[in-house]
């Protein structure tokens, strides 16, 4: 029973004692009974919430009691009545709902475990505990038998005499949680985090762990709208059912107006008003009542109102939808879009798909296995965890940014109120308190992953509607003097593909003419610069034909710098330079020019151009050589999928050869001289 500590177990013992909880132990008791994991958590939270053994051992007894007493399983609802009767009353955990009786002016109670629909409870405690309205809570509960009104005529033996929700109403939770917080790296309070919804982190990769984190936003980000698609059996759904009291799963069928906005008969308001989030899931099969239903929902994650009958009424709740692909990403782009799995109200609708303010790559993270992936070690009990994150979502993170981070002009304002909601959310999660410095590298992954997700959006949008939505090169800069970053989609990227994202500083793409034998080639050439002198090529063994195109490149920028970088000095700057060739040629043999678009582009601090391919031999004296093989390399890069072909003038006679079909998928710029060359290459 007992497991060794790990540094991440003793480090949280010392800071949050009394609020930790063995997630194996968890898991047992979760199977064992009928209830969510919370519900066993609470439990266990309260008399196994510290790491020594014989103490753990001791909780376990009574937890175990308590579970085997006061839940309800198959087939024993008459045993439980029976004891009322006898003794009574009686203990048990159960959901407990209600709903007014309007003849008797009065409210009514449903245990559903017992199958009572009947039971009396107080107008106070309906009052103080609203959420009874709508699809109701676990809670310990006191059931009373009271006999003498079991004998009137329509009489309503069982009563509630007392009930305590199974959530944490500790004031100062979230100080708690902030002070502790700052003894962790984040690092290692992302892997705490990840162990509290019980997950072992050491089986997750960093882009796994990130898909986590944007499933932990919704709890923390008020009016939030998520959507996560990708493969069956990854726990999409399971954070939003088995770990907060806060946050209620619908799962499948059809979605009724009046459940989740507004009951216009009785005027009791929907789940977006009771809880912090709802989760869709199965999201294919969701359907209104209503035909205006879907038009409500847009309204509602638009703007957090929505109106019925007279009233326009304010709510919180976050809208999360989950589901998933029947084919691989890849695939799911050839036939359609990342979307299209959704009902299709929404699936094809940009507006429906504009309020969404992230959407997570569930495609990366892996199929949950219990020997692998789940946690043995310890974690933040679930209701201490809930709570602080129900608290968190009043706050407000974003002026840390202010002046650190500058979005890029592709944005449109709903793109940046999206990347500024999971911004946020993600600010709270990883640094509740407000007074926390923030370093410069995790605000960038931050701004990155925020950037990622709604462009995922976005690109979905353009796949519908490409005249609108034709700019989604989304980009970033950090601090006034930073260069500008621009950041995709994983799934939208290949190392050999050609994107019309603007390239980080240095880096080109190039083909090589090749040899006769081998043809044309497609290379990727990055350099960098710092203070020192001369050009270091990282390729080892160095091809003797790259190497030629290196010193080429760089006395060509040495002998022409004023015309090429201005005021720069490339003499004082040490360049490092390699080339990954994507094709059969390996030579890097006529890569002069784009050598010194790379060197220029480092100097300077300017993105290459997106999409764009650079064609170019260079002798030492700064002519342009001709090309042998002109149409080959066109074909090429119609091949690779580029959007622009920049070549010298002199190529442009024998491009008129080239099929007519191919100058349609094509653009070709030309360029007189490698100073022409560096200004149409670079962004200026």
């Amino acid at each position: 029973m007992a497991i060794e500590l790990d540094h991440l177990d003793k480090l949280a013992a010392s800071v949050f004692d009394g609020y930790l909880v063995r997630k194996d132990l968890v898991r047992k008791y979760s199977r064992q009974y009928p209830v969510p994991t919370y519900v066993v958590e609470f439990l266990l939270g309260r008399y196994c919430a510290t790491v020594d053994e014989d103490e753990i051992m001791e909780g376990i007894g009574i937890v175990e009691r308590q579970l085997k007493d006061r839940t309800v399983r198959t087939g024993e609802e008459e045993l439980f009545k029976a004891r009322a009767k006898e003794q009574g009353s009686v203990r048990l955990i159960d959901i407990v709902k209600a709903r007014l009786d309007a003849k008797n002016d009065c409210y009514v109670a449903e245990l559903p475990s017992l199958a009572l629909r009947d039971v009396r409870v107080a107008d106070a405690m309906v009052r103080e505990n609203e959420r009874m309205l709508t699809d109701g809570f676990y809670a310990e509960i006191e059931l009373d038998y009271d006999a003498i009104i079991a004998q009137q005529n329509a009489g309503r033996p069982f009563g509630i005499r007392g009930l305590r929700p199974i959530q944490l109403s500790k004031a100062d939770a979230v100080d708690i949680f902030a002070k502790g917080r700052q003894a962790f790296t984040t690092r290692e309070w992302i892997d705490l985090l990840l162990r509290s919804i019980g997950l072992e982190p050491a089986a997750f990769d960093e882009r796994a762990k990130r898909v986590a984190l944007l499933r932990m936003v919704p709890f923390v980000e008020r009016n939030y709208n998520f959507v996560e698609l990708g493969p069956r059996g990854t726990g999409k759904s399971h954070l939003f059912q088995q770990i907060s009291p806060y946050a209620h799963l619908i799962s499948g069928g059809k979605a009724t107006v009046a459940k989740m906005f507004v009951n216009m008969a009785n005027g009791q308001r929907g789940l977006v008003c009771q809880y912090d989030v709802v989760c869709f899931d199965e999201v294919a099969g969701i359907s209104f009542d209503q035909k205006d239903g879907v038009n409500i929902m847009k309204g509602y994650m638009a703007s957090g109102q929505f109106s019925r009958g007279k009233d326009n009424i304010r709510a919180d709740g976050c809208i999360v939808m989950v589901g998933n692909f029947d084919v691989d990403v890849e695939q799911q782009q050839k036939i359609g879009h990342l979307l299209s799995p959704m009902p299709k109200e929404m699936r094809d609708d940009t507006a429906f798909m504009d309020r969404i303010h992230s959407f997570a790559p569930g495609w990366d993270f892996p199929k949950v296995s219990p020997d692998e992936h789940l946690s043995d070690h310890f974690g933040l009990v679930s209701d201490f965890l809930s709570e602080c994150w129900s608290r968190l979502r009043t706050g407000n993170r974003l002026p840390s940014l202010q002046g650190r981070v500058y979005l890029g002009g592709a944005l449109s304002g709903r793109d940046i109120e999206a990347t500024n909601k999971t911004m946020n959310g993600l600010i709270k999660l990883l640094f509740p308190d407000p007074n926390m410095p923030i370093s410069d590298e995790d605000i960038e992954w931050i701004v990155r992953l925020a950037l990622e997700s709604r462009r995922r959006v976005k690109e979905q949008q353009k796949r519908v509607f490409k005249s609108e939505f034709r700019n989604t090169h989304f980009s970033y800069t950090l601090g006034l003097d930073g260069v500008e970053q621009f950041v995709s989609t994983p799934e939208l990227h290949s190392d050999e593909a050609i994107e019309s994202d603007p390239l980080p500083p240095g880096q080109v793409w190039a083909v090589s003419p090749g040899s006769p034998e081998a043809g044309p080639g497609l290379y990727r050439i990055e350099v960098t610069c710092g203070p020192g002198g001369g050009v270091k090529i990282l390729n080892q063994p160095t091809p003797p034909a790259f190497r030629e195109s290196v010193k080429v490149g760089e006395q060509n920028l040495y002998t022409r710098a004023k015309e090429l970088v201005g005021d720069r000095n490339p003499r004082e700057e040490e360049f490092s330079i390699q080339m990954r060739p994507m094709d059969a040629d390996k030579s890097g043999i006529g890569l002069g020019l784009p050598v010194l678009v790379a060197f220029c582009g480092a100097l300077l601090g300017r993105n290459t151009r997106g999409g764009t391919i650079v064609v170019g031999a260079l002798n030492l004296g700064g002519s342009i050589e001709m090309l042998h093989n002109a149409v080959q390399i066109a074909e090429l890069a119609v091949d690779k999928q580029t959007q622009t072909l920049l070549m010298p003038v002199s190529a442009r006679r024998q491009l008129n050869d080239l099929p007519d079909d191919l100058w349609t998928k094509i653009g070709i710029e030309f360029y007189r001289d490698s100073a022409d060359a560096v200004f149409k290459a670079l962004e200026t």
